[in-house]
């Protein structure tokens, strides 16, 4: 089994808020989504729910459903506030320990890690599939390659995962690798 990881296009956030479970647009550029090079012949397609994801399978009039599991991070009431505009004591907890803390109202690192975790353990475990894409975002990619490694999870974010960029991982024989990264 082959599956595409594919990150949303670049978002237009020219005020730096913090965004996860938010809706953001998009940047509008046409050369973000026409860039982008996808076959076609994929035995099953998920999109995260967020519009930014359903926009570039949208865009390649792929037939996908949505799965809430690989949405980004929930950053409850940080949601759409300028990073400088979080209050210092709750954000400088969260820098001390981003794996369990989390913004208020939202979820931790590591409760993010089981809901993805769960989407993941279930896909690898489908049959008569040989082509996957998912349609999701940085946070997601993050934890999969995280998961498919097992590097420790503070240092996920030393994995670039760029917009538009996919990353192509193989499950074969009970055997889990990655083939590509940021293609």
């Amino acid at each position: 089994m082959e599956i595409h990881l594919i990150r949303h296009t670049a978002v237009e956030n020219p005020d730096n808020v913090c965004y996860g479970f938010a809706e953001i647009p998009l940047r509008n550029n046409p050369d973000d989504l026409n860039s982008i090079s996808l076959d076609k012949d994929f035995d099953l397609v998920i999109s995260s729910p967020s519009q930014r994801c359903q926009l570039l399978a949208k865009h390649f009039q792929l037939n996908y459903e949505t799965d809430e599991r690989i949405r980004e991070m929930n950053f409850g009431n940080w949601e759409l506030k300028k990073w400088t505009d979080i209050p210092e004591k709750e954000i400088q907890l969260w820098y001390e320990d981003f794996i369990h803390v989390k913004a208020p109202d939202g979820e931790s690192l590591m409760d993010m890690k089981t809901r993805v975790s769960a989407f993941w353990n279930e896909l690898v475990s489908k049959e008569n599939l040989n082509k996957i894409l998912i349609v999701t975002h940085a946070g997601v990619i993050r934890l999969v390659l995280q998961s498919v490694l097992q590097f420790p999870l503070e240092n996920m974010f030393r994995i670039e995962t760029g917009y538009g960029r996919r990353t192509v991982i193989v499950v074969k024989d009970g055997l889990t690798s990655v083939k590509s990264l940021n293609r």
